[in-house]
């Protein structure tokens, strides 16, 4: 599970430690494995925490991706679409920094390009926000 948090038209990134075993240095969102029966929103919204300090209010699935990782392991990844609902920013251990770069710009996908289909995914629901329900309105775009 892996949450695409957005305040204000933008999006939080972190910066995996230069150290990291699987991915050093690299920038990545929010997220993590399910427990064994656990709840995919519920696991979301306690990895979100633990990697950043925020609690969120979990929208709909943006992405959903089915691949083979480096070591062999098949993954299913479902990215939802967030937004902080409370608690402060502040990183675990696991990361080294931080940025909110504009959830729908060209230039983030360019500084991101892992996150090009994504910031894409995103564009396409912000264009739609219009009819979608209240949650969508509230920090997400900016403001109404």
């Amino acid at each position: 599970m892996k949450a695409f948090i957005v305040k204000n038209g933008k999006a939080l990134f972190l910066r995996r430690r230069p150290d990291d075993v699987r991915m050093p240095g690299t920038w990545d969102i929010p997220g993590g494995r399910l427990a064994p029966w656990e709840n995919p929103v519920e696991g979301l919204k306690r990895e979100a925490l633990a990697e950043t300090g925020l609690r969120i209010s979990a929208g709909p699935a943006i992405g959903l991706h089915h691949f083979v990782r480096y070591d062999g392991q098949p993954i299913t990844m479902i990215i939802f679409l967030c937004r902080p609902a409370g608690g402060r920013l502040r990183l675990s251990e696991e990361h080294t920094e931080y940025d909110w770069a504009d959830a729908k710009a060209k230039s983030t996908s360019r500084k991101l390009p892992k996150f090009k289909p994504l910031v894409e995914d995103y564009a396409a629901v912000y264009s739609k926000m219009r009819k979608l329900p209240e949650f969508f309105h509230s920090g997400l775009a900016g403001g109404k």
